[in-house]
């Protein structure tokens, strides 16, 4: 399938500033950038960084006082690969690759050394496998209910379990964090996704199993195999959109993305698997 997609982010900047952007569509082996613009408005020098491994892409750039937009569009071939659920099955520590171990401890967002007892009682007797993943996500669906502006940037999955209500990105923190609680490797991914609205940056996550990445959305807000990898991470922390050094206020922020070519995703419970990163 093909997309176009992309960002328009408009700043007012009261003080020279330093931002970085982590909104471009990641480069990997199943997702194929064909066609891509960076533009920003004045017209400033920037810097891109990959990082190794995972293959974020962040762009620097420094920013004199007043009227900032920075805009991104990209045409993307994406190709998943679909494989049974029933066949997927979970590793054991010992024998995870060493490069997924640190997927499995407490982060920021993602402290799943408190919710190791939740875990267990919801899920502990389940069949290991896909399916207990996809009971986390069950469980969270109907448990959680989505709510914009319900949280804020120092919201947690620990706090989310009291609170009851989130976001994208609270609903994938409290993905991860039972899933790590359960000692199942898992990381956040944010995206561009097709039929979300509104048109947002989303947030899911993804969990280790078998030797392989698979996706996960609890929000059920949009179909996977219609989500643009932007930045993958241990939490929010990790890939957020924009960080700013300085006075930066946003004024306004657009984003889409729309099926070019192929058949429309749709929802499906079949297993959606990136190659492994």
């Amino acid at each position: 399938m093909k997309f176009n997609l992309g960002c328009q982010l408009n700043y007012s900047i009261s003080t020279p500033s330093t931002l970085i952007f982590n909104i471009c569509a990641a480069k990997n082996n199943y997702q194929n950038i064909l066609q891509e613009t960076i533009k920003f408005e004045p017209s400033l020098d920037y810097e891109e960084y990959i990082s190794p491994v995972l293959e974020n892409r962040y762009l620097r750039v420094n920013a004199p006082e007043g009227d900032l937009q920075v805009s991104y569009q990209a045409t993307v071939e994406l190709s998943y690969l679909d494989e049974d659920p029933n066949s997927i099955a979970e590793v054991a520590p010992a024998e995870l690759p060493l490069d997924k171990l640190h997927y499995l401890f407490p982060s920021r967002y993602c402290q799943s050394d408190r919710l190791m007892r939740l875990a267990q009682q919801e899920f502990g007797k389940l069949q290991p496998g896909y399916s207990r993943v996809t009971a986390i996500c069950n469980w969270i669906y109907d448990n959680v209910t989505y709510l914009s502006g319900s949280t804020n940037s120092q919201t947690s999955a620990f706090d989310i379990v009291t609170e009851r209500a989130g976001v994208c990105r609270d609903f994938a923190h409290l993905g991860i964090a039972l899933c790590r609680a359960l000692n199942i490797p898992a990381r956040f991914v944010s995206v561009y996704s097709h039929q979300l609205q509104p048109p947002d940056f989303h947030a899911v996550f993804e969990a280790y199993l078998g030797d392989r990445w698979y996706l996960f959305d609890p929000t059920r807000l949009a179909p996977l195999e219609g989500m643009i990898r932007i930045g993958t991470g241990r939490d929010a922390a990790d890939i957020s959109f924009a960080t700013i050094f300085g006075a930066a206020q946003m004024q306004d922020m657009t984003v889409f993305i729309d099926c070019l070519e192929g058949k429309s995703p749709t929802f499906t419970t079949d297993a959606i698997a990136t190659r492994s990163l």
